[in-house]
């Protein structure tokens, strides 16, 4: 069994910044990408930043230049750390990787970018 938890989410002022982690656990063979996604109230779930395992990177738009995607320091756990936040980034932000050939999703971790 394999597990995907994410974790860093909280209410932070324009302008902000936050760290998201995301930690994979299990019977782990291969990772191939782990990523975050984010879906907004009233909006699909899009790619906000993903890592694959050759080190690769790719960003949406809206976030290029202010979130970084890299390994973390635990094996099997990728951060996410965004700054220069901004309201429309408010959002619950969904751990994802593609382990062992198989999709899984974290549970959301709400982000709230308000003054």
């Amino acid at each position: 069994q394999v597990q995907l938890v994410g974790s860093g989410g909280g209410l932070v002022q324009p302008g902000g910044s936050l760290r998201l982690s995301c930690a994979a656990s299990g019977s782990i063979f291969s990772i191939n990408t782990m990523a975050w996604y984010r879906q907004a109230p009233g909006k699909e779930r899009e790619l906000v930043a993903a890592l694959n395992d050759g080190g690769s990177t790719n960003y949406a738009d809206s976030v290029k230049g202010r979130f970084t995607i890299s390994r973390g320091n635990a094996k099997n756990t990728v951060t996410l750390q965004m700054n220069s936040l901004k309201f429309e980034d408010t959002a619950v932000y969904y751990c994802y990787a593609w382990i062992n050939s198989v999709n899984y999703w974290g549970k959301g971790t709400l982000v709230t970018v308000s003054s």
